[in-house]
């Protein structure tokens, strides 16, 4: 039995499935219906609250109203960690996340967001609309009952805040640090405490001292979210993650019960939030750094050692799942798909930009 099955002969899953049917019925008969959307963010969160918004907003203008997303920051109707299983239970249609915070559901989601040494942004969406990406994340959404759709893009994100600089592997022994998906994992291979917090609570957790460090997304959602006020150390390169992407992942049985022409308004909606919400990314963190070195914040780099021991500590981690099928598919998948793309972009955009660099300035 797979686990959508299970839930749907689970007293959870009934019971949800019949409270959904009962408040969703009043708008079907006027011909209109209205989808719950939970998130993973805090209302307002910069960035990725943004992307979820985007997406609701465009469903909701795309089919004129005939579809309208009621959207749900975190805690609003379930936690942050708890979209996921509020969605393949039916509580709620559609959640926006970041995939990789269900690695324990499989880990094969941390390849939708990121993966340590991983895909950029313009790698990561090579793979999933020419690739195999988009049919491989179709696959593990239906062993859940979801229909998934990246939904949104960070772009590189930053290596994190912490309270004193890094000079060696040896001083990631003991470091309290908030670090979710893969990346995470091997963070604690290399003796780190690793935490994994919702966005909301990061700072709260950083300014107590709860933890020693966290990684967020870069210098505009950073800034935003005021770490700058409690350390003044920052690595703006991370292993972890290169190219974030976001999820937008329906319910699939109201998914199915959709007319064709609102399942690709949903299918559309998503890719737009996504290409949108990077572009909103790229444009503010260039300003936002500039805005965080003249406040005294120090920009770092980690040094080599780190790189390789992090490196080392990746492989190990993605090693430790390839016991399982679909695991090992979509990264083979992804690994074959990421050395031709960046064939490519290596020599003609890296040269471009390092030209670029050097003869104008």
């Amino acid at each position: 039995m797979d686990r959508r099955s299970f839930l749907k002969t689970s007293a959870l899953g009934g019971a949800a499935a019949a409270a959904s049917t009962t408040l969703a019925a009043p708008a079907y008969a006027q011909g209109k219906r209205t989808l719950t959307m939970v998130t993973s963010w805090g209302r307002g969160l910069a960035g990725v609250f943004d992307a979820a918004q985007y997406a609701a907003d465009t469903i909701t203008a795309m089919s004129d109203g005939d579809l309208t997303v009621d959207i749900k920051a975190a805690g609003e109707l379930v936690g942050a960690f708890e979209v996921f299983d509020a969605v393949t239970a039916g509580q709620a249609d559609m959640y926006h996340a970041a995939d990789y915070y269900f690695v324990s559901q499989h880990p094969g989601y941390a390849y939708f967001t990121a993966v340590p040494f991983g895909m950029t942004a313009q790698e990561l969406v090579n793979w999933y609309y020419h690739g195999e990406g988009m049919g491989l994340h179709d696959e593990l959404g239906e062993i859940f009952g979801l229909k998934s759709f990246l939904a949104g893009n960070t772009g590189a994100q930053a290596g994190g805040w912490y309270s004193k600089e890094i000079n060696g592997p040896e001083d990631f022994q003991g470091l309290k640090f908030r670090m979710p998906g893969l990346g995470g994992q091997a963070l604690g291979k290399m003796g780190a405490s690793v935490q994994n917090l919702p966005g909301s609570e990061v700072y709260q957790a950083l300014a107590s001292g709860a933890i020693d460090g966290t990684e967020w997304i870069g210098p505009w959602a950073d800034e935003k979210a005021g770490f700058q006020e409690i350390t003044k150390f920052y690595y703006t390169a991370g292993f972890h993650e290169p190219g974030a992407g976001l999820s937008l992942a329906t319910n699939r049985e109201v998914y199915d019960s959709l007319s064709p022409a609102h399942q690709k308004i949903i299918e559309i909606a998503a890719a737009a939030a996504h290409q949108w919400n990077l572009a909103q990314f790229l444009n503010n963190n260039g300003a936002a750094l500039q805005r965080l070195q003249a406040g005294g914040v120090k920009t770092l780099e980690f040094p080599d050692s780190v790189w390789d021991a992090m490196g080392a500590a990746s492989k190990e981690t993605m090693d430790s799942y390839m016991d399982d099928e679909l695991f090992a598919k979509i990264r083979n998948s992804v690994e074959t798909s990421m050395r031709a793309s960046s064939g490519w972009l290596v020599k003609s955009e890296g040269v471009y930009r390092a030209q670029r660099d050097r003869v104008m300035g």
